[in-house]
């Protein structure tokens, strides 16, 4: 497929075989979500991500291979680059979480080269059934639109290429807050 450019980022999109057609939502309109949620993330500019697009057979097989988990998962994301490459975030009652500018360790590359800041993997089999079921969201009981769900999940999968995650309550609260005011702006 040809590559997304939006802003200073360009996502090159993937759609494997055997994936719904049509398509719930544009694969242009998951690639502004990737931007957003990069620009909200204080990522490096210029830089690329991958957005592979698959189904449940392949996202099974890399829960189990990276994860060490048995059956499909909705997002898996891949980051090239550590954490500590991006701004740190930090919580705002009013604002939500917001990366601290200029805290970040910057890797940088050849001059005037895209940085490849990793790969989204996501199984549109299961954003579809999640969406159907009533199961979607961050909660797992949103009822919305397959499209939606798929907005999520991307948004979801960038965050954590920048460093964003969820495993405490704490850094839990501040992903979804940023998840939410995405999707809101979006």
């Amino acid at each position: 497929m040809t590559p997304i450019y939006v802003g200073a980022w360009r996502v090159d999109p993937v759609v494997r075989d055997g994936v719904a057609r049509p398509l719930p939502i544009s694969v242009r309109s998951l690639g502004r979500s990737i931007a957003s949620a990069l620009d909200a993330a204080g990522a490096q500019k210029p830089a690329s991500v991958g957005l592979i697009l698959s189904g449940d057979r392949e996202l099974a097989t890399l829960n189990e291979a990276h994860l060490g988990q048995r059956g499909p998962t909705d997002v898996l994301s891949f980051p090239l680059l550590p954490a500590e490459s991006f701004p740190p975030h930090t919580a705002d009652a009013d604002r939500g979480p917001e990366p601290v500018a200029g805290a970040a360790a910057g890797f940088t590359g050849p001059p005037g080269r895209r940085i490849h800041l990793g790969d989204i993997v996501v199984s549109v089999d299961r954003a579809i059934a999640q969406a159907r079921a009533g199961r979607g969201g961050q909660t797992g009981d949103a009822r919305w639109s397959p499209a939606d769900e798929l907005r999520l999940l991307v948004t979801h999968g960038a965050l954590h290429l920048c460093g964003w995650d969820h495993a405490d309550a704490a850094e839990e609260r501040e992903m979804r807050a940023l998840e939410r005011r995405l999707l809101a702006g979006s």
